[in-house]
């Protein structure tokens, strides 16, 4: 296929509701959440045996280990949907220092490849950090340069770059948000929703609405405006209104749920919990 051609039936998917393609919401979790104290592939085993179907990683430095992770999850049969970028806290693409900067694109162009080896379809990146050195207009125009320029390599491995709001001091409203992804005019850049991020300071059902379907991935948390971060349906997220929300945009893709890890009967609790919340 011709890269016009291939352009045109991405822009096409992304153009279409979410539901189109996969038929219905795959519940999720992240690697590190299984226990370490046993091998890979049965930690993988476990994921599944406990009932679900796909798994988000986080990217690794070494290519032997991602093509472990790879075959381990081949294995087990864990589809992996999605990595997670590592570098973008520490090394933010808004920072102000080029070696930041550079550490950081290096690290998403890894993920990249990553994801194309695993056949996942997206990469997760915190797209910048407002601090001391760097305002939010700054913030926004250097992280936007950037991923501009790693939209090519997106396109060779055919993975969307997929931004996530969290309490980085950047993109506050879901109408930032909406505008930072618009302003690409690009399928593979995409919004990346964390359900439990937005509470301390807005409303997550909102947001869904206004990013619609902008949002191609979810990561699930519940937040306590007392206590934190908590377990799925011991929080204040108003999960009857979010999953109305997700049935209006259209949202049919994976929820991965990103907490703290735990055993077997853990695991089974929580995917009992992800299908009570969501109505699955």
């Amino acid at each position: 296929m011709h890269r016009r051609e291939w352009m045109t039936t991405v822009a096409a998917l992304a153009a279409a509701p979410l539901g189109a393609s996969t038929p219905q919401i795959e519940r999720a979790l992240i690697n590190t959440m299984l226990p370490n104290e046993i091998p890979l592939v049965d930690r993988f085993k476990l994921a599944v045996e406990t009932g679900f179907t796909a798994m988000e990683v986080r990217a690794v430095t070494d290519y032997a280990e991602a093509q472990r992770i790879n075959d381990a999850a081949q294995q087990a049969g864990l589809r992996i949907h999605s990595v997670m970028n590592q570098s973008h806290w520490r090394h933010p693409l808004s920072s102000p220092d080029p070696t930041d900067v550079e550490a950081c694109v290096e690290g998403v162009r890894a993920s990249l490849r990553q994801a194309e080896l695993y056949g996942a379809d997206a990469v997760l990146l915190v797209p910048a950090v407002v601090r001391s050195d760097t305002t939010y207009e700054q913030a926004w125009e250097r992280s936007q340069r950037e991923i501009r320029k790693l939209i090519p390599l997106a396109e060779e491995r055919n993975v969307m770059i997929a931004v996530e709001e969290v309490w980085n001091k950047f993109l506050l409203t879901a109408r930032d948000f909406r505008q930072y992804i618009d302003e690409f005019n690009h399928p593979l850049v995409r919004a990346y929703f964390d359900v439990g991020n937005i509470v301390h300071y807005a409303v997550p059902e909102h947001w869904i609405r206004e990013l619609g379907s902008r949002i191609v991935k979810v990561h699930l948390k519940d937040y306590s405006r007392s206590k934190g971060f908590v377990n799925l349906g011991e929080g204040d997220v108003d999960w009857p209104a979010v999953r109305e929300a997700f049935a209006e945009v259209g949202y049919n893709a994976e929820v991965t749920v990103e907490l703290r890890g735990g055993d077997r009967e853990y695991l089974l609790d929580l995917g009992q919990r992800v299908d009570r919340l969501l109505g699955l």
